[in-house]
């Protein structure tokens, strides 16, 4: 069987790498520009939404996010039902920098899919959407305490 998770992750940490070199200028790095964008998008998510968007357990958000916070990028806003969770909302300078992140992803799925037809790129998003599907439930799994059977024949 041909290994695709090498391939993927092969292909997730060269585009990290390129991004973390070209959004170093607006000192976001280690994939903070995702969480800015995925804000940018959703305003008044709250963290634990976040995180499960992205796949990162909640300290790991917390990290990116305060600092982001920290830099001015994004500003937490109570809940006025809820005090304890915090919607996240990009700031103006946070506003300046995801047009420019969303410009980067959309030049790297050109580049990425050169060559690809149509079809082909529709095809392949299936497919990956199965497979992120199927991760999601793992994730969620193990998240919660699951331990995986490895010699399983599912």
């Amino acid at each position: 069987m041909t290994d695709i998770l090498r391939d993927l992750g092969k292909i997730a940490r060269a585009l990290d790498s390129i991004a973390n070199i070209e959004f170093k200028e607006f000192a976001l790095t280690r994939g903070q520009y995702l969480y800015l964008v995925r804000i940018y998008e959703n305003p008044g998510i709250i963290q634990e939404k976040l995180a499960e968007m992205i796949k990162v357990d909640r300290t790991t958000a917390a990290r990116a996010i305060g600092k982001l916070e920290k830099n001015g990028l994004i500003e937490k806003q109570s809940q006025s039902d809820n005090k304890k969770n915090k919607s996240l909302f990009v700031t103006n300078k946070g506003a300046k920098l995801a047009p420019v992140i969303q410009a980067e992803n959309q030049y790297s799925n050109k580049v990425a899919l050169k060559g690809f037809s149509e079809p082909e790129m529709q095809q392949l998003a299936a497919y990956l959407s199965r497979v992120e599907e199927n991760i999601a439930s793992e994730w969620e799994l193990v998240k919660k305490g699951v331990t995986r059977q490895y010699d399983s024949e599912d």
